[in-house]
């Protein structure tokens, strides 16, 4: 791990110095001439010398636009298509598209964004007068993948209606995501779905390269650890499909694999890279992603896969990512026994125990687990069979308690050491500390509320070192 330690990330930079954009007055004003949207001049530079090489990632999106494929996202393809290209018919037919009965107003913004040179007089008052009507309606929807469309919709209409414009991106900002987004992440409650990040990064991004605010600053903790948990949470096992092979990402529930939701997982990661690009651990993902056999090829995939990926960014190899990962923040557990294909992976996630082996995902009961489970990297016991147990640990090998209540604190005796205490996770987990390669006895219980003795403390404490 001693790679990781030259790159300095943003995360370490916040603790040496501090936010500048807190030490400004902020302002909501859009000052940029489009494309504003993702597309920034580097990016878009980028892009087009990936069609005068013809890279593999071109050649797909091309075979797709020119062949007339039918598009799930019409808009964003046909957009993007022509800012690369130059091919103004496919940009006057997401025009066209977005001047239609659709509700999409990510899509709707991200066309009139990317197609301003395309748009007559009276196309441009139509698209500006469909994104101003769904801004001034209240946000019912306050997902995350509704706010962004706000967000993206009051970006593109800086300069066309610029007091709605800096009105919105000042309620989403300040009154959604620093009132109640940030403060519920920093509380340890996951508002934010593994379905939720590829919309996450979009605003992050947009918000970013107009505004100058970044809004990951609010929750830190949460943004550091992202990219390794979006690792670790990954099923091991490839799945084939016909265009490409995917990666499935965890789902309570153990679900059919869904190659659409996995498509948006790495549309995720893929647009997460750029976003801190010399950070240890995007650096890690950005090793996980470059191998051509995961390349998105599906008309729903192919348009994130070439506006995101850049395969000459430099990468770690994924399999220095840690093999165990707990998060104590949320409560969830994932241990993988390493990173081949083939490996054993554990999940606990959401209150849900999964295993994963033989190329098959199991839902497990930690209530009914009555033996410890080994992954050779980690140890996992079982709530109430964990209270008094004998064990060897492998060299480094980890040990975690599951299914005791959450935020709870736990009087723990390990043999030849003083009695501690420690709390339990939001999620009920109790990570131990204990020797390796020899047998070691450990006793736990519920401690008492402070200033009251449960029966038999006494003896326990009398009872002399090293007697299990």
């Amino acid at each position: 791990m001693s790679c990781w330690v030259p790159r300095v990330s943003f995360f370490l930079l916040l603790t040496i110095f501090p936010a500048t954009a807190q030490m400004q007055e902020e302002t909501f004003r859009v000052y940029a001439e489009p494309p504003r949207l993702l597309l920034s001049p580097h990016r878009l530079q980028l892009l087009r010398k990936e069609r005068d090489r013809h890279s593999v990632r071109w050649q797909q999106f091309e075979l797709l636009m020119a062949g007339h494929a039918p598009m799930p996202e019409p808009g964003f393809a046909g957009a993007l298509y022509y800012n690369v290209s130059g091919n103004e018919a496919a940009g006057r037919a997401a025009v066209t598209w977005a001047l239609g009965p659709t509700t999409d107003l990510r899509q709707v913004a991200i066309v009139f964004d990317w197609c301003q040179n395309l748009l007559s007089p009276a196309q441009s008052r139509a698209l500006t007068a469909k994104l101003a009507k769904a801004l001034e309606q209240p946000a019912r929807d306050r997902s995350i993948g509704a706010m962004r469309g706000r967000v993206l919709a009051a970006i593109a209409l800086g300069g066309h209606q610029e007091e709605l414009s800096e009105r919105e991106l000042a309620r989403v900002i300040q009154g959604w995501w620093r009132g109640e987004v940030a403060p519920a992440l920093e509380a340890g409650r996951n508002v934010i779905s593994r379905d939720d990040l590829y919309a996450l990064y979009e605003m992050l991004h947009a918000v970013r390269d107009n505004l100058n605010i970044d809004l990951r600053e609010s929750a830190v903790p949460y943004f550091k650890t992202l990219p390794i948990y979006d690792l670790v949470s990954y099923y091991p096992a490839a799945y084939p499909a016909p265009e490409n092979e995917y990666r499935i990402p965890c789902t309570r529930g153990a679900e059919e694999p869904d190659v659409n939701r996995a498509a948006m997982a790495r549309a995720a990661e893929l647009a997460m890279v750029p976003y801190d690009a010399n950070a240890p651990e995007t650096q890690l993902l950005q090793g996980w992603l470059m191998h051509d056999n995961f390349i998105l090829r599906s008309t729903l995939g192919t348009p994130y896969e070439f506006l995101w990926a850049n395969p000459y960014h430099p990468g770690l190899a994924y399999y220095l990512a840690p093999l165990v990962f707990h998060d104590d923040v949320f409560g969830r557990l994932f241990v993988r026994s390493s990173w081949d294909d083939a490996s054993r992976w554990l999940g606990y996630f959401d209150g849900e125990l999964q295993l994963f082996e033989n190329g098959s995902v199991t839902v497990l009961n930690p209530a009914l687990a009555s033996e410890p489970m080994s992954l050779d990297t980690a140890v996992v016991f079982f709530g109430k069979n964990a209270q008094k147990f004998r064990t060897i640990l492998n060299e480094d090998e980890e040990v975690f308690i599951l299914g005791l209540k959450p935020r709870c604190t736990y009087q723990i005796e390990i043999d030849d050491e003083e009695m501690s205490e420690a709390r339990t996770d939001a999620g009920g987990i109790l990570p131990l500390k204990l020797p390796h390669k020899v047998q070691i006895g450990v006793r736990l219980r519920e401690a008492p509320p402070i200033g009251s003795k449960l029966p038999g403390e006494r003896a326990a404490a009398t009872r002399a070192p090293g007697q299990f």
